[in-house]
């Protein structure tokens, strides 16, 4: 395991403080490999979920850091989203 998916994987289940995801999302960081969100938190996996976020590991370091808006990235073509976007648009307000 990476330590970029460690380290993701911490930020993430700080920022959502105990709060878990309702659904399940994965994130997949080019090239390091993908990381989970569902009600128990965050946590290196590459299972099936509701929605798919996929970019460069260093787009994801730039959202979970709050330094780009996930909306942005995906509009500028930085973010690839598949699945459920209804479950993405809750994801990004959780994260925001």
């Amino acid at each position: 395991m990476s330590d970029t998916l460690n380290t993701a994987v911490a930020a993430l289940n700080e920022k959502l403080d105990g709060q878990g995801f309702d659904g399940t999302a994965k994130f997949v960081l080019d090239p390091d490999g993908s990381l989970m969100i569902d009600s128990d938190g965050a946590r290196v996996g590459d299972d099936d979920a509701d929605v798919t976020l996929t970019a460069e590991t260093e787009t994801f370091q730039q959202i979970f850091e709050g330094e780009l808006n996930p909306t942005n990235a995906f509009m500028a073509g930085k973010l690839t989203i598949d699945g459920d976007m209804g479950a993405a648009m809750r994801l990004a307000t959780l994260l925001g």
